[in-house]
């Protein structure tokens, strides 16, 4: 059999029978592996897979695929959080005359490993993710089929070749702490998120940052981990002012957070801004609608899932553009939940 027969005459990428060749395996075990099939070991898919991708043969046909979705998943879809990220998505998928799908999986770390069945049975045109990073086998798998992935406000710190758009959480903690120092806080809160996540982190040491430049002593007991929920910035916040020695000022990880942080406050009969500034994260639409308007980070929640989605769609083309990962500027939202510190 000659080397002709195993090649594409047109444009001289690998058949499937030159990858079952070059695999020793049946044509029938590469179709198998192709259509994320059983009975195939993982040894011999995932060979399969490295040579699909080596050859080119996965890019085939990829500029006039019919698909017209792109597959946004998150591990929760009904916060309010994440209407932002799919109002950027879906913006930027109308003008290109696509449509979105939706698809809730797993946690905030990583989809749920059944996931990549459904995806690759829907072969959308790319797909971008809410989560820290993907597993080797998911991101095998997706690029076998020349499905490309983006991950957006990514939890944790993906991998090299994991391309993630996200914002400056560091600078977003030093623009808070800083704002309520320049008001004459000295005594600051902070109710952070999850300690696995690294938003969580940077905006804390951000946080640090600004109190050690200002010559404040770090005070760890004013530091309350919980999650990004209205829930926990009830309790956490009623943590804090309960004490005798109260902050005067909080810097809260997320708007949800600071919601809950202004009902402690009530319960406590404490008011906004008079006994107590508040400072949230993220700027969604529910901080111009509290009672005082939250002052708060704008996190451009938006435009970091339009950037994400115009990567995925680039990377059908261009596949140089894979090891990105692009953080967008903060800014501080200046409204009326803090004032100079009276005490």
């Amino acid at each position: 059999m000659t080397q002709e027969t195993f090649r594409d005459r047109e444009n001289g990428r690998a058949t499937l029978a030159q990858i079952a060749h070059d695999a020793s395996v049946s044509m029938s075990t590469v179709s198998k592996v192709l259509n994320a099939r059983t009975g195939v070991s993982k040894a011999t898919r995932v060979r399969v897979q490295a040579l699909l991708v080596s050859s080119g043969y996965n890019r085939r046909g990829s500029e006039h695929s019919k698909s017209t979705l792109i597959e946004l998943v998150f591990s929760d879809i009904g916060s309010i959080w994440s209407l932002e990220i799919i109002r950027g998505v879906e913006r930027v998928a109308r003008q290109n005359g696509l449509s979105v799908i939706l698809t809730e999986s797993g946690d905030r770390h990583s989809p749920a490993p059944d996931w990549i069945k459904g995806v690759l049975q829907r072969q959308p045109l790319g797909v971008i993710l809410v989560f820290s990073d993907l597993s080797a086998d998911h991101k095998r798998e997706l690029n076998t089929r020349n499905i490309p992935f983006v991950v957006v406000d990514p939890a944790g710190d993906p991998a090299m070749d994991v391309p993630s758009i996200g914002s400056a959480n560091w600078s977003g903690g030093l623009l808070a702490t800083r704002h309520l120092i320049e008001l004459g806080h000295r005594r600051i809160g902070i109710i952070t998120g999850p300690e696995d996540m690294l938003c969580s982190l940077a905006r804390l040491s951000g946080y640090r940052s600004a109190l050690e430049a200002a010559g404040i002593p770090f005070d760890a007991s004013l530091v309350k981990t919980g999650d990004f929920h209205r829930e926990l910035g009830v309790s956490l916040g009623r943590e804090l002012l309960a004490r005798p020695d109260r902050p005067t000022a909080i810097f809260a990880g997320s708007d949800l957070q600071a919601i809950g942080l202004y009902e402690a406050a009530r319960a406590l009969d404490l008011q906004i801004p008079r006994d107590l500034s508040v400072v949230g994260y993220d700027d969604l639409p529910v901080a111009q609608w509290v009672d005082p308007a939250l002052t708060t980070v704008r996190q451009p929640l938006v435009e970091m899932a339009e950037e994400a989605t115009r990567l995925v769609l680039k990377l059908r083309t261009d596949r140089h553009t894979e090891n990105i990962r692009l953080d967008l500027a903060v800014n501080l939202v200046q409204r009326a939940s803090t004032a100079a510190c009276g005490n």
